[in-house]
């Protein structure tokens, strides 16, 4: 299976996502995005989890980072980042818990989805950058 998550920055800030309490891997954090459809291109499939989880138009961007996350239960992904270059709309939270503006370098003071950590600590020592 293959998961899209965005990078949206504005004011040099990252928006990120606390999943809802009732939920799968409640209240972990995340980039906004989600599962590819199959026969959905990986971009097109990011702007519509945009749309459906924070009621914005983005345009996306080069991949930033892939990689193969595996959990314990033997559930596997491909997990694809991409930079949003822009979008129209004030994104507004339609999906989660709570929605965060956040500077990179205070992302892993907040609990992130295994899957995340691993570009999360990238990101903060400004070493994630697009392909």
């Amino acid at each position: 299976m293959d998961v899209v998550a965005a990078v949206m920055m504005r004011d040099g800030k990252i928006l990120i996502g606390q999943r809802k309490r009732g939920g799968r891997h409640p209240l972990k954090w995340e980039f906004p995005g989600g599962k590819v459809e199959p026969g959905e291109d990986p971009r097109a499939a990011l702007a519509r989890e945009l749309r459906e989880e924070l009621n914005v138009e983005a345009e996306v961007g080069e991949e930033m980072d892939s990689y193969e996350v595996r959990y314990p239960d033997g559930f596997s992904l491909q997990l694809h980042f991409y930079r949003v270059t822009q979008f129209q709309g004030e994104p507004r939270n339609l999906d989660f818990e709570q929605i965060v503006w956040e500077k990179p370098e205070r992302l892993p003071e907040y609990d992130f989805l295994e899957g995340d950590v691993s570009f999360v600590s990238k990101v903060a020592r400004g070493a994630a950058e697009p392909r």
